[in-house]
């Protein structure tokens, strides 16, 4: 598995597997010993997902060295809103209960509670607890707002990021921050045809491989780290399975020129969930 190095000098796989809506423990606990079995080194997980015990206890029972399994977690909304960052973290490390948890990331950046909360994350980093603190969903001005205000710049961004929207102003201003974007619902959620794209489908057929392939290395080249979402052990196995060949810069703005600025998920500048 290929690693990124975060700007704390913390070592990031680039492919990850995603665990959202997985709600029901057993099969979460089972998800995740599969994506271990066939060589996922990164799991990402959340509060709201409801499935952060199901996690820690596959991780457990995989007899792979801890310090091998990248672990993400984030914070919720609402303990944003209540003010109660520390104890989220701790509900979070207990739930998973493991001794550190590798990245923690703000779900979502709540207007007016967004900075006071990263600095609460700055202490939590500052006692070893967590390897690396981050962001979700953050859009530039969200950054610029934090940059004014905080010691840590974020190690992560992890934004909504696919052929249909392809943040071309956040991820270069992330990359100009030294913050590295990663991207959730790399498919636009298999739903809106993506997929079946002319020009995915052809590039999958010049390279011998699926659409879905094309897409996570358009995101390697670009910088990105992804985290899809399977639940089937074959699928899983092929998402990891794009180290092997490069896309052309014509692919890659063939690719881009699919964008719609169409988002799956709810705009950052409107939290009120």
């Amino acid at each position: 598995m290929e690693k990124v190095k975060l700007n704390n000098g913390v070592e990031m796989p680039w492919v990850g597997l995603g665990v959202f809506r997985i709600e029901d423990n057993k099969e979460a606990e089972r998800v995740v010993e599969t994506a271990l079995s066939v060589g996922y080194r990164h799991i990402d997980t959340a509060m709201y997902y409801l499935n952060e015990e199901a996690v820690g206890k596959a991780i457990r029972k995989s007899g792979i060295p801890r310090e091998e399994i990248f672990v993400t977690t984030k914070m919720w909304n609402d303990d944003q809103r209540s003010g109660k960052v520390k104890e989220a973290f701790d509900a979070s490390m207990k739930r998973l209960d493991i001794d550190y948890i590798d990245l923690y990331l703000i779900h979502w950046p709540v207007e007016g509670k967004f900075i006071e909360t990263w600095k609460k994350f700055e202490e939590i980093y500052a006692t070893g607890k967590v390897k690396a603190i981050g962001v979700s969903n953050f859009k530039a001005h969200h950054l610029e707002a934090l940059a004014k205000e905080s010691k840590i710049t974020p190690a992560v961004n992890q934004i909504e990021l696919h052929p249909y929207l392809i943040q071309e102003d956040d991820l270069n201003y992330c990359k100009k921050a030294g913050i590295r974007t990663g991207a959730w619902s790399q498919f636009a959620a298999n739903q809106t045809g993506l997929l079946d794209e002319k020009i995915l489908t052809g590039l999958a057929g010049k390279y011998s491989k699926s659409p879905a392939q094309i897409i996570l290395r358009w995101n390697y080249q670009r910088g990105v780290v992804t985290i899809p979402k399977s639940a089937n052990e074959k699928r899983m196995a092929e998402n990891l399975n794009i180290f092997d060949f490069s896309l052309t810069d014509e692919d890659i703005k063939a690719i881009n020129s699919l964008n719609k600025n169409m988002r799956i998920g709810p705009d950052p500048d409107h939290v009120d969930f």
